[in-house]
């Protein structure tokens, strides 16, 4: 190599200098002596021969060196910020298992169960009355009717539709509801209706039903064996 620099090169030699200068002391030093001395020089006078500078590295700070006499860190690239990681999406909730639905007509099975653990009513309706006397059938339907009123009683309140003694005279107004009210007999023209009274009829006037059972509501009675 001819010692010849590009323009390239001695930019960046430039550069590195300038870093060399600024955070090195001993090549600063030995960059201004030379400077010193080729000002010196008389004017036509050939240059002096290039001095080997000292490497730019930085050198390590001295342990036990004050803050002032310390060098700082040659600067460096920064490095690139890391892109910031992608927000995890939300863990999915596990579904739900779906609520079972009771079997059909789940209600009206409780009603009878409950008159069959209080009255015997099924076992009463199903048995064959062939061969009992009336008065063993009267003995046994007493203790029906006894067991059913009392399950009644606990879960539900009844009340007459018409307040009136049966057999009384009544008048059934215009509007009135033919679920509450059923006509019998010789039903012509438009109401007001006047009639005798043959069944005063009966409306819930509250319930009180136990919550469905966690079984099968179909089954209305369980099988009992004895060991």
């Amino acid at each position: 190599m001819d010692g010849t620099l590009t323009p390239l090169q001695r930019f960046f030699l430039a550069f590195v200098a300038f870093f060399a200068v600024l955070f090195n002391r001993r090549f600063a030093e030995e960059v201004h002596l030379l400077r010193e001395r080729q000002r010196a020089l008389p004017p036509g006078a050939p240059p002096l021969p290039e001095a080997q500078p000292p490497s730019p590295a930085v050198p390590a700070p001295r342990a036990g060196a004050s803050e002032a006499g310390r060098t700082a860190p040659a600067p460096s690239a920064a490095p690139a910020a890391a892109p910031p990681a992608a927000a995890a999406p939300p863990p999915i909730p596990a579904p739900k298992p779906a609520a079972k639905a009771a079997p059909e007509h789940a209600e009206s099975l409780q009603v009878i169960a409950l008159l069959q653990r209080d009255g015997r009513l099924l076992d009463f309706l199903e048995e064959s009355l062939e061969g009992f006397s009336d008065s063993e059938i009267g003995a046994a339907a007493r203790t029906v009717h006894a067991g059913c009123k009392k399950a009644l009683a606990a879960y539900l309140e009844l009340e007459p539709v018409l307040r009136e003694p049966e057999g009384a005279r009544v008048t059934v107004a215009a509007g009135f509801d033919p679920a509450a009210v059923r006509l019998t007999g010789n039903v012509v023209g438009q109401p007001p209706f006047k009639g005798a009274l043959r069944h005063h009829g009966w409306r819930a006037a509250r319930t009180s039903f136990p919550p469905l059972p966690g079984h099968d509501p179909r089954i209305l009675a369980a099988a009992e064996v004895e060991l």
